[in-house]
């Protein structure tokens, strides 16, 4: 189950309480499975977050920032740092600047400095968010949002180090990095298989932070294993989930095949921490589940239409068409109405 299945699932009873079964297996160790990943799936009857468990973790899915190592040496640049507050969006963009360039002089960039800057990292960052779950408020049309935005739109529009949408339908900025052509590049732990047979040195540094207010902000994603409330073999049913996501030979696998940080902590912190394939700064990861890393912004709605509209209306800000603040006081009642009609 992902987030909004998981809500309209657990609230429609779709899935069943897994407490009780979970007091009666040894595999389960609360305190050794990150709060974060956990806290996705309870449900307290009202609202997700609290209460008893509905779902273990599949994974915890921390989406950090890449970069071409090899690149940044070529260059003579200071490698991005892994520890958080050491670097700002000005030594980023700093960066950006000096990796992106025209090889073959016909006036159209071939080597981006990066690429894929989230918004939702950037909003987080500045202090902003997209909506309040606690009320169901869409909280898009503020300065720090408004701010963000245009931030990450201003990375090609204003600065041109990043890929434009018509790149992106050329070449995905994956392809890009992958093909060398891209300096900086989010990727999740999922990502470590297609990178660990590239033909240059890479490695992973903590987000850079907003200058004005000293944070930094990134999405951990993650999956979850529910039983389904009609399962004749829910006991069955229950094993399996919790072999699947607490199992210390299935994680220690899950891991060496480059798939995910290990849902138990003192594995993540210890052999996960300390495996010897890229990323060298694996801590980077685990910095981001403990320290800065945010929920998906679907996590809370059961109907993601608001979020799926945003994104489609978002292209306005990107082509240059609207400032980030006309965009986000035009759009806020229309996602606020999708919201409500969906979620409410």
């Amino acid at each position: 189950v992902s987030g909004p299945q998981f809500y309209k699932f657990a609230e429609a009873g779709t899935i069943q309480n897994l407490q009780p079964f979970l007091e009666s297996t040894e595999l389960f160790q609360a305190d050794n499975v990150w709060k974060q990943a956990l806290d996705r799936y309870r449900f307290d009857g009202k609202q997700l977050g609290q209460g008893d468990l509905y779902g273990l973790p599949k994974d915890v899915g921390p989406w950090a920032m890449a970069y071409n190592k090899t690149m940044f040496t070529e260059a003579g640049l200071e490698l991005p740092p892994a520890e958080v507050g050491k670097w700002t969006w000005d030594n980023w963009l700093d960066a950006a600047k000096k990796l992106t360039k025209d090889e073959n002089g016909d006036g159209k960039v071939d080597i981006y400095g990066g690429a894929n800057f989230t918004l939702e990292g950037a909003v987080w960052a500045s202090g902003g968010d997209f909506i309040d779950y606690t009320t169901g408020k869409v909280t898009i049309d503020t300065p720090e949002f408004a701010k963000a935005m245009q931030w990450v739109a201003d990375l090609r529009l204003k600065h041109n180090v990043s890929p434009s949408p018509e790149d992106e339908k050329a070449m995905n900025s994956y392809s890009r990095f992958v093909a060398g052509k891209v300096g900086m590049f989010p990727m999740g732990p999922w990502d470590q298989p297609g990178f660990w047979d590239l033909p240059f040195e890479w490695d992973i540094a903590a987000w850079p932070v907003n200058p004005e207010t000293g944070k930094a902000g990134t999405w951990v994603g993650s999956m979850g294993y529910s039983v389904s409330s009609k399962s004749k073999h829910a006991q069955e049913a229950f094993n399996l989930a919790a072999f699947l996501a607490l199992d210390k030979e299935g994680q220690k696998q899950n891991y060496e095949l480059g798939q995910a940080v290990p849902n138990l902590i003192d594995m993540a912190k210890g052999e996960f921490a300390a495996y010897d394939k890229a990323p060298a700064n694996r801590q980077v990861f685990l910095d981001i589940i403990e320290d800065y890393g945010h929920p998906p912004i679907e996590f809370g709605s059961k109907d993601t239409k608001w979020i799926d509209t945003m994104w489609q209306e978002a292209g306005k800000v990107w082509d240059g068409k609207m400032t980030a603040a006309d965009w986000a006081k035009e759009l806020q009642p229309k996602l606020q109405e999708l919201y409500d009609k969906g979620n409410k």
